[in-house]
């Protein structure tokens, strides 16, 4: 099946911290959940979306997990956790790789939006042992070239991407 054909079915996971980070740091911008939606819309129809974010509990934070929600995506959440040292825990590598392992059977395109570099050897399995079309949107400067190369597409998170 052609990678940009009308009918294909996609299955959406993002990686909404390191979207979130990245995207500040390279361009002082947020990321455009609505661009992202329409253009993948354009490639077949979205059947399962889901954004991995940390929940420290404050209004802002919910707000936005609603607007994620009325787009289409279903919000994970997992606590965020203070470390006794200061430092922060708080990644979804390991449930991101679990759904998108499950979700082969049921889409054609699996799109990861993330530019962790972890990612790659997922990305490479989901390729080449399961055969399925992974695309990798993510911030240029930012994105691990590891993960780029794994993927089937790589697109690079810009203007038309941003708010």
């Amino acid at each position: 099946m052609p990678l940009s054909a009308p009918n294909n079915t996609i299955a959406v996971f993002v990686d909404v911290q390191n979207v979130y980070y990245t995207c500040r740091s390279a361009f002082s911008a947020n990321f455009d959940y609505n661009a992202l939606w329409a253009d993948l819309s354009q490639h077949g129809e979205v059947i399962a979306a889901y954004a991995y974010a940390i929940d420290r509990g404050d209004e802002k934070q919910r707000q936005f997990q609603h607007i994620l929600r009325a787009i289409g995506f279903e919000v994970k959440l997992k606590p965020f956790i203070q470390r006794t040292d200061g430092s922060a825990k708080g990644d979804w590598d390991v449930g991101i790789t679990i759904d998108m392992l499950a979700s082969v059977s049921q889409a054609d395109i699996l799109v990861l939006v993330s530019g962790d570099g972890d990612f790659a050897l997922l990305v490479d399995t989901l390729r080449h042992t399961h055969h399925k079309t992974v695309w990798v949107y993510g911030t240029a400067p930012l994105t691990a070239k590891a993960l780029m190369d794994a993927a089937d597409k790589f697109i690079a998170i810009e203007a038309p991407l941003l708010l």
